[in-house]
């Protein structure tokens, strides 16, 4: 746990080495955690035929996702499918070892994957400068004696009924969905408004589930989620599209809510890093910083733009005001 009065943030070194908490101090967790599948599965069998099981919380996988199980021959079968779930096992459901801890931070380091052929550090740690904020970091090293292209890719869980705004400046051209065609879905819908994309769930009576993802290439390094009287913002490295992978966007966004109960559903915060080749050895890194501010107003999106434009000098969210 790290606390320093303003915010607290839990983790464990199982899963992965999975953050699982996160919020203002009195608060609820803004983070969406699979309560079920920590209780009923807390040590995970840990295999090259494991699933994937829903522990959620914050994850680090790497990516193209397409690309999971094609270079590897621990599970032949998930290769020659070009299966592209669940991720690497190795990576999401081993115990890492804790390298170092204090009040302020706490190292952690994965196994090396037959799968991905990396192994994974993490560090969060809290903001020097700023209690409100710590940073998440993740770092991949090749363990393999031959190359290895990947990037990093964090994945944060939360309630589907967050909503969650990304500066993206060209809604036809930096917007692109990808609906499920599963039976029993319908595609989520957005909005775009003077270079802001808003998500969030819809409620409706009806059956169908909102399902589908949005790979986004956003114009400034930021996306931010209001739950209840918290905003949750997620800053990171701005990357021009030709550095990530053309499968990938910068900041994707995955729903999957009910649309007769959308607080029951599930929104993913993601944002890949840029694709890059390791040698035998070499390591790459990528951060993000996560900032909990309160907010108090009502659950609508004209005021929540608002309160975005509000604090967009001092935490520099280009793009959040409409010109």
């Amino acid at each position: 746990m790290l606390d320093n009065g303003t915010v607290r943030l839990e983790a464990t070194p199982a899963f992965g080495g999975r953050i699982l908490s996160w919020h203002l101090v009195g608060e609820p967790n803004v983070l969406k955690i699979g309560e079920a599948a920590i209780r009923d599965q807390p040590r995970p069998a840990l295999s090259a035929t494991a699933g994937d099981i829903p522990y959620l919380g914050h994850d680090v996988w790497v990516g193209p996702q397409s690309q999971w199980w094609l270079h590897q021959d621990v599970n032949p079968a998930r290769r020659d499918a070009a299966a592209n779930w669940p991720p690497d096992p190795y990576l999401s459901l081993a115990n890492v070892r804790v390298r170092s801890r204090d009040a302020r931070q706490f190292t952690v380091e994965g196994i090396d994957s037959p799968v991905t052929g990396v192994r994974l550090r993490k560090q969060v740690r809290l903001d020097e400068e700023s209690p409100d904020t710590v940073w998440v970091e993740a770092q991949a090293r090749n363990v393999r004696a031959t190359p290895v292209s990947w990037d990093l890719w964090f994945n944060t869980r939360v309630a589907a009924d967050t909503r969650v705004f990304v500066p993206v400046a060209d809604a036809e051209r930096d917007i692109d969905l990808q609906a499920s065609t599963d039976p029993g879905t319908t595609a989520p819908r957005h909005a775009w408004n003077a270079g802001l994309f808003v998500l969030t769930a819809q409620s409706a009576d009806s059956p169908l589930i909102q399902r589908g993802k949005y790979r986004l290439q956003p114009s400034s390094g930021w996306m931010a989620g209001f739950a209840g009287h918290q905003m949750l913002l997620i800053r990171f490295e701005h990357q021009p599209r030709e550095r990530i992978h053309p499968e990938q966007g910068q900041v994707e966004l995955y729903l999957d809510a009910p649309s007769y109960a959308r607080g029951q559903g599930l929104m993913e915060m993601e944002v890949h890093a840029p694709y890059r080749q390791l040698a035998p050895g070499e390591r790459m890194h990528a951060a993000e910083r996560w900032t909990l501010l309160r907010y108090d107003g009502p659950d609508e999106l004209k005021a929540q733009r608002d309160f975005l434009c509000h604090h967009a000098v001092r935490l520099q969210l280009e793009g959040a005001c409409a010109p």
